[in-house]
C-alpha cells in the first residue's frame, strides 16, 4: 500500500525535474522579449544615426522646434527624424515612435506642406529616408540602441573667401601641424608645415582659435561649429547700408571648444571628406537670410547692350554675396520687356558658384520697360511651390529700371504686395525735367512699394553707381524681420474684434479693451486695399457696431472705436463666434487673410466648440484673449492650432497691453508661412 503511494509521487518529482532543466515554462509557453525602443531628440537627422532600419521613439512638441525637414514622404537624410514623421502624418506633435528605413539619394526633393510642419525642397542629397508607424514588424528585431555618426571636427585653418574658420584642438604637441585653404571654386589643398620642437611632447597643448562666420553654415557640423545667429535689427538705420557685410549682421566672432584625438602619424591630419564639408557648409546658404527673391531685370531696347551688361554683373555679384543656400536666400531672375520671361526659377540653382555663369548667359530680350505686366507676372506664377517657394520665407521681388515703366505699376504692386510680396524698386538714371513728360505713370515708385521712409527703393544717379548699391540692397533683403513686419505691407487682413461687452466686465475694463483694440489696429495700413476692421460686441445677443470697409482710414477707425457704446448683459461666446462669420467674414475679399481676435472675462453660457470649428473650417485665423476667469478650455477651444501661439491669458484688465506686441508678431510671422499655390 505505502509503494502505491510513493510511486506517484516520485514521478511527479522526476516531470517536474524535466520541465525545469528544459527551461518550459508550466503553460507551455516562452514568454516574448520585449522591444526596446531608443529615445531621440527633436533636432536628430538620420543622417547621424549608421542603422540602415530601426525604430526610435520621439519626444512631444517636436514642431514646435521649427527643425528642417526636406522632402515628401521620401526625405533628405539632413532632415529631422520626429518632424519628418509628423509632417508624414506616421505621429502627432505628442510624440510616439517611428520606424526608420534608409534608401538611395534622390534627384530632388519636393518641399509641401502638411500637419503643421512646412519641409523644403532641395535638389538632391547623399541618402534618404522613408518613415512609418512604429510598429515592429513581425519576426524583425530592432536594435535596442543606435549608431550615431560621431562628430569629426577638423583641426585646420579654411579659408571660405571673406570668412576664416579656427578649430581648438587638445592633443599632444605635435611635430606637424595643416594648413589648407579653400575658396568656393577650388580645391582645398593640403599642404604640411613644420613646426617647432616640443620637449613635453605629452603634455596636452590646448589651443584657442577664432570662427569668422560669413553667412556659412552646415546643418550637421555638430559643435565643430557652434552658430550664435544674428538676425538683422528691424530698427537699424538705413545709414548702415553701405558698411561693408563683414561690418554688419552678417559676421560673427565667437569662440570654439572642440577635442579631437592624435592620428596615428603623429600630427593632427584634415578628415577625408574635408572638400565635401566644405563644398556643403558653402552651399547650404547664410540662414540669417533666409528670403526666397526674384530680380526682375530690365531687358527692353532703351538700356542697350553695355548697360545690360552692367546689370548682369551686379545681378552676378549680388548673388554672390547674398550667399545663396538651402537654408538661407534662394533667388530666381525674370526679364522683362514687352513681357516677363522666367531665366531661372528659385529651385534650379541652390548656390550662389553655379548662379555666377547662369547669369552670365542670359541674352537681352527687348521690348519696352512693361514694369506692371511683370509684376502681374511673377504673382501670379512665379511664387509657387512648383518654382520652389518654400512658404516659410518671405517673397522678394527686387525690381530693376531704366529710367521709368512703360506701362502702370500701381495696381500690379499692390495686387503683389496683398499676395504677401516685398517689392523693392532699384531705379537706375529716372527721368530728369525734360523727360518727366514721358512718364506713364508720376511717383511710380511710391505707388509701387510699401510706404516706409525709402526703405524699400534705392535710386541710383548712374549705371556706373549701381555696384554701391550691392551692400545696401544684400542688408534690405536679408533684413527678415522688417520684412515680416513692415507694418505697410501687413495689407491682406480683414480682422474681426469680438468684445465681451457683458455685465462682468464693468465700464472702466470696458474702455480698456477697446484701447487695446486700438493699439492693434494701429499698427496697420488701414483702406479698402490695405488692412480692413470690423468689431461685434456681445453678452447674450450680438450687435455689429461696424464692418469692414465702413472705416478706410486709420484716424476714422480709432475714432469710431472710441466711440463704442458698452452694453451689459451675458455672454454667449459661441452665437458670437458664429454672427461674426456671417456678418462680417462672409463679405472678405478673396486677397484678403480673415483673422479674429476674440475677447472674453467669463465662461460662455452656450457651446463654444462647434462655432469655433466651424470659423477654422474657412479658414480664419482665430486669436482668444482670456482676463480674470475667462475659461481655458474654451480659450483653447476658439484659437487656431498651435493654443500658445493664439491663446492667451491674464489675470486683470490691466495687463491686456502686455500681449499688443506678442499678436502683431504672430501675424506677421504667419502672414509670410501660409504657402502660396
Amino acid at each position: 500500500m505505502k509503494l502505491k503511494m510513493i510511486k506517484p509521487h516520485l514521478n511527479a518529482v522526476f516531470i517536474a525535474i524535466l520541465l525545469t532543466c528544459s527551461g518550459a515554462k508550466p503553460n507551455g509557453k516562452n514568454k516574448k522579449t520585449k522591444q526596446v525602443v531608443p529615445a531621440i531628440e527633436c533636432n536628430v537627422r538620420a543622417g547621424k544615426i549608421n542603422n540602415s532600419e530601426f525604430i526610435a521613439k520621439c519626444p512631444a512638441n517636436c514642431k514646435e522646434t521649427k527643425e528642417r525637414v526636406y522632402g515628401t514622404s521620401v526625405f533628405a537624410s539632413i532632415s529631422s527624424i520626429c518632424n519628418a514623421a509628423i509632417h508624414s502624418g506616421v505621429i502627432s506633435n505628442s510624440g510616439g515612435k517611428v520606424i526608420v528605413t534608409k534608401m538611395p539619394s534622390q534627384v530632388s526633393y519636393k518641399g509641401s506642406f502638411a500637419n503643421g510642419v512646412r519641409s523644403l525642397s532641395l535638389t538632391s542629397w547623399r541618402e534618404s529616408f522613408s518613415v512609418s508607424v512604429g510598429k515592429p514588424k513581425k519576426g524583425v528585431n530592432y536594435p535596442s540602441s543606435l549608431d550615431y555618426t560621431p562628430s569629426r571636427p577638423t583641426t585646420v585653418k579654411t579659408a571660405l573667401s571673406d570668412s576664416t574658420v579656427w578649430h581648438m584642438t587638445s592633443t599632444p604637441e605635435p611635430t606637424t601641424t595643416t594648413k589648407t585653404t579653400a575658396s568656393p571654386t577650388t580645391t582645398p589643398v593640403t599642404t604640411p608645415t613644420t613646426a617647432p620642437p616640443t620637449t613635453t611632447s605629452a603634455k596636452p597643448r590646448v589651443t584657442v582659435h577664432k570662427i569668422r562666420e560669413a553667412g556659412v553654415h552646415r546643418p550637421d557640423m555638430g559643435t565643430a561649429i557652434r552658430r550664435q545667429p544674428q538676425v538683422p535689427s528691424a530698427s537699424a538705420p538705413d545709414s548702415d547700408d553701405n558698411k561693408p557685410l563683414s561690418e554688419t549682421s552678417h559676421t560673427k566672432e565667437t569662440l570654439v571648444e572642440s577635442w579631437e584625438p592624435e592620428s596615428k602619424s603623429g600630427f593632427n591630419a584634415p578628415g577625408p571628406d574635408l572638400t565635401t564639408r566644405v563644398t556643403e557648409i558653402m552651399s547650404q546658404g547664410d540662414p540669417n537670410c533666409k528670403v526666397d527673391i526674384a530680380f526682375l531685370m530690365d531687358g527692353s531696347w532703351s538700356i542697350g547692350k553695355r548697360r545690360f551688361k552692367i546689370q548682369k554683373d551686379f545681378l552676378a555679384e549680388v548673388s554672390q554675396v547674398i550667399n545663396v543656400g538651402v537654408a538661407g536666400p534662394m533667388m530666381g531672375i525674370i526679364q522683362y520687356g514687352d513681357d516677363a520671361v522666367t531665366e531661372f526659377s528659385l529651385r534650379q540653382f541652390s548656390n550662389s558658384k553655379d548662379l555666377k555663369p547662369a547669369i552670365n548667359k542670359i541674352v537681352q530680350k527687348g521690348g519696352l520697360s512693361n514694369v506692371g505686366k511683370a509684376l502681374s507676372y511673377i504673382n501670379k506664377h512665379f511664387f509657387s511651390d512648383a518654382n520652389g517657394n518654400r512658404g516659410g520665407a518671405p517673397n522678394v521681388a527686387v525690381v530693376l529700371v531704366d529710367g521709368w515703366p512703360t506701362d502702370k505699376v500701381e495696381e500690379a504692386s499692390r495686387m503683389a504686395r496683398e499676395s504677401g510680396i516685398n517689392i523693392f524698386f532699384v531705379t537706375i538714371e529716372g527721368p530728369d525735367e525734360n523727360e518727366k513728360q514721358n512718364v506713364v505713370e508720376t511717383n511710380f515708385v511710391d505707388k509701387a512699394v510699401c510706404r516706409t521712409n525709402g526703405f524699400y527703393s534705392l535710386p541710383i544717379t548712374s549705371w556706373f553707381a549701381l555696384r554701391k548699391a550691392v551692400q545696401p540692397l544684400v542688408k534690405r533683403v536679408c533684413d527678415t524681420d522688417r520684412l515680416v513686419c513692415s507694418k505697410t505691407c501687413l495689407n491682406a487682413n480683414d480682422i474681426a474684434f469680438v468684445i465681451d461687452g457683458s455685465s462682468s466686465v464693468g465700464t472702466g475694463n470696458f474702455r480698456t479693451v477697446l484701447q487695446f483694440v486700438a493699439n492693434v489696429t494701429r499698427e496697420f495700413e488701414i483702406s479698402d486695399t490695405d488692412t480692413r476692421v470690423g468689431v461685434v460686441q456681445y453678452t447674450y445677443e450680438q450687435r455689429l457696431e461696424f464692418a469692414f470697409g465702413q472705416h478706410n482710414n486709420k484716424a476714422d477707425l480709432l475714432n469710431a472705436i472710441k466711440r463704442i457704446n458698452y452694453w451689459s448683459g451675458g455672454t454667449s461666446t459661441g452665437a458670437a463666434i458664429t454672427y461674426t462669420a456671417d456678418q462680417l467674414f462672409s463679405k472678405s475679399k478673396p486677397n484678403k487673410r480673415k483673422i479674429m481676435i476674440v475677447i472674453t472675462d467669463g465662461r460662455s453660457y452656450d457651446d463654444v466648440r462647434a462655432p469655433a470649428l466651424a470659423v477654422h473650417h474657412k479658414g480664419v485665423i482665430a486669436y482668444s484673449i482670456g482676463i480674470a476667469w475667462a475659461a481655458q478650455d474654451e480659450l483653447e477651444y476658439i484659437a487656431t492650432d498651435p493654443d500658445k501661439e493664439h491663446s492667451f491669458f491674464v489675470d486683470e484688465f490691466d495687463n491686456l497691453y502686455k500681449y499688443v506686441s506678442k499678436i502683431i508678431h504672430n501675424i506677421c510671422q504667419e502672414f509670410n508661412s501660409q504657402p502660396r499655390n
